[in-house]
């Protein structure tokens, strides 16, 4: 059996659902494969969207034309803005998501979607024709040729899940594994090496004493993710808070003898970021006491998700610790927190537009690439989507810069730096995090979204006529005074804001613009920052010019003896497709970047 389709994406997890939307909406025909399409955009970890850094990821992939941020402000179940008494650049939205609500919408909007094909099977193997993809072969037997494959696996590679001294093959607790496919990764030169995650108990709601433990509330109008969403409709509700005590670290100390991440059970390389509770004790072992967010699974949902005690302890040890916590000694487990370790493939094999190094049109997007997060696998699985149709079509790659986006910093450092642990994405990952803020993503990236055929024209003519009206506020209060001093000028004033220039004589005039909430904000961060943002664009133009300094893929690093022997072979495994990049990688010194700047223009001058 042989099903011809032009792009296959593997794995229906964040990552392939925006892989196969952006592909299709590309007019590239596309098949979707995955093991099962009722889990089609599962949250196997923590119900929500977003968090720091992680919502500027969400905001860039709704600016190019992605579905996650309009699919969480369809089911969300509550909205904040995070670090709101702080400046712009660190300020992150993040929701509580209806999680069966948003696979059930996601998996909805990619039934609709015209040149899209879901398909239940696994994967066993590729199909290759010379160094070239030629499609893959599933656990059925059957054949689906496409000239582009984008393997977007998450957790499933080899996965095993660990549960005390209990371990079993699969992806999630309760689903299979793809046991397969890493032995065709490696047969094609890819090294695969091992990770792990992990996941907390789910608790039954009906057995919490609510009133025992602190309430976290939502904003009181939540700001939606999608620049295309008007307003956040559906009920909210709130969080709550508790905290581990010198008693459950107790619990948890004396059965670390019994915890996988103790014995040698667990091979894999756990996230430094988001440790295991029994990480959390042994490492701070100063702390008396770990915060634990209470968070709602879905509005019709009985189970709730304990954000902050991820453990693969026995079942019998996590009941014992979490009825040591206030307001949970009563709480029936509905299930046991557990571990999984899993294969993925270091990020150097990997090109800036997602491309593997080892095989020509091969993509990898999501944790296959190292990374943790629904956030940070969406984002690689639009960008491999979106070069996997611009290959077939013959048109040159995409690929963001550091300076133009948080997907450029996430896809540079990964395929620059590699990784060694799961990478989690942050505001100080960001060299120019005050231009790459969460509320201009789309006029920073829309026009990409729209170049692609991913935005709609409806859509672009709303960021123009908002471009619009930010140029002609910042001109009327550049051109108007107030007691000698102009607009511009006052509400530079820490004290001042926007709504303050109204109370200057000048309501009827600004009101006249009919400003949206959006344009004042803009304006009000251009003007207080404006000295920041220019140094800020200065260092971007400095960065730029090593980024425009090529480095040809055919050079042999060997032949430059100036060179360290470290960095002949970083830069020999790497391949840079500039000097900015070849700075980046880690072991590289600025003196071996001058060596390399003046082989290369000796080079040029030789011709």
């Amino acid at each position: 059996m042989v099903n011809d389709c032009d792009i296959i994406v593997v794995g229906g997890g964040h990552a392939g659902c925006e892989a196969a939307l952006a592909a299709a909406r590309m007019g590239i025909h596309t098949v979707l494969i995955t093991i099962d399409p009722d889990t089609i955009a599962q949250m196997p970890c923590n119900p929500a969207i977003g968090g720091l850094a992680k919502g500027q990821l969400v905001r860039e992939i709704d600016a190019l034309g992605g579905e996650m941020a309009k699919v969480i402000d369809a089911t969300g179940i509550q909205f904040r803005m995070l670090n709101t008494s702080k400046g712009p650049a660190v300020r992150s939205p993040r929701a509580q998501a209806d999680k069966h609500l948003y696979k059930k919408e996601m998996r909805r909007r990619l039934e609709a979607q015209e040149n899209l094909t879901i398909c239940q099977d696994t994967v066993d193997s590729l199909l290759t024709r010379g160094s070239k993809i030629a499609g893959v072969v599933g656990g059925s037997g059957a054949e689906y040729r496409a000239d582009a494959v984008i393997i977007t696996t998450g957790t499933f590679l080899k996965g095993l899940v660990h549960i005390g001294d209990s371990m079993e093959p699969g992806g999630r607790a309760g689903e299979s594994s793809a046991e397969n496919l890493s032995d065709s990764l490696r047969a094609i030169g890819l090294q695969l090496g091992r990770l792990k995650t992990g996941t907390p108990p789910r608790l039954d709601r009906k057995t919490i004493p609510f009133e025992e433990l602190t309430p976290q509330y939502g904003d009181k109008t939540p700001q939606p993710f999608s620049f295309s969403t008007a307003e956040i409709t559906q009920p909210q509700i709130p969080c709550h808070i508790t905290f581990t005590n010198p008693g459950t670290h107790r619990i948890i100390r004396d059965n670390l003898n019994r915890s996988p991440l103790y014995t040698g059970q667990i091979k894999g390389t756990g996230p430094r970021y988001c440790p295991s509770i029994e990480d959390k004790i042994s490492r701070f072992a100063d702390k008396d006491a770990h915060q634990i967010f209470i968070e709602p699974e879905g509005i019709d949902s009985d189970e709730v998700y304990c954000n902050g005690i991820s453990t693969s302890l026995p079942p019998s040890v996590q009941e014992e610790f979490v009825h040591s916590i206030r307001g949970l000694e009563r709480a029936r487990i509905v299930r046991h927190g557990y571990a999984v370790e899993y294969d993925f493939v270091p990020p150097t094999q990997v090109k800036a537009d997602l491309e593997t190094k080892a095989m020509e049109g091969l993509f990898l997007a999501g944790q296959i690439n190292g990374t943790s997060g629904y956030e940070e696998a969406a984002a690689q699985g639009i960008m491999a989507g979106i070069n996997a149709a611009l290959k077939l079509q013959g048109k040159p790659p995409f690929i963001l810069d550091r300076s133009e986006a948080y997907i450029g910093v996430l896809i540079d450092d990964l395929v620059t730096k590699g990784t060694l642990e799961p990478y989690r994405m942050f505001t100080s990952r960001a060299e120019y995090r005050l231009i790459l803020r969460q509320d201009n993503a789309d006029r920073r990236l829309m026009r990409y979204g729209h170049q692609f055929g991913l935005i709609s024209d409806p859509q672009w003519q709303a960021l123009e006529e908002k471009e619009s009206l930010i140029n002609q506020t910042r001109a009327y209060l550049r051109e108007n005074l107030y007691r000698g001093e102009s607009l511009e000028k006052i509400l530079r004033k820490t004290e001042t804001h926007f709504d303050h220039l109204t109370e200057l004589g000048s309501q009827h005039k600004l009101q006249a613009m009919r400003l949206p909430q959006d344009v004042r904000e803009q304006v009000e961060i251009e003007v207080k920052y404006e000295g920041y943002i220019q140094r800020q664009l200065a260092q971007v133009e400095r960065f730029k010019k090593m980024e425009t300094l090529n480095i040809p893929s055919w050079l042999d690093y060997g032949k430059i003896p100036e060179l360290a022997n470290e960095a002949r072979q970083k830069l020999s495994c790497v391949r840079p497709a500039s000097l900015g990049q070849a700075s980046r990688i880690s072991g590289i010194s600025p003196a071996d970047v001058s060596i390399l700047l003046v082989y290369l223009r000796g080079k040029a001058h030789r011709g």
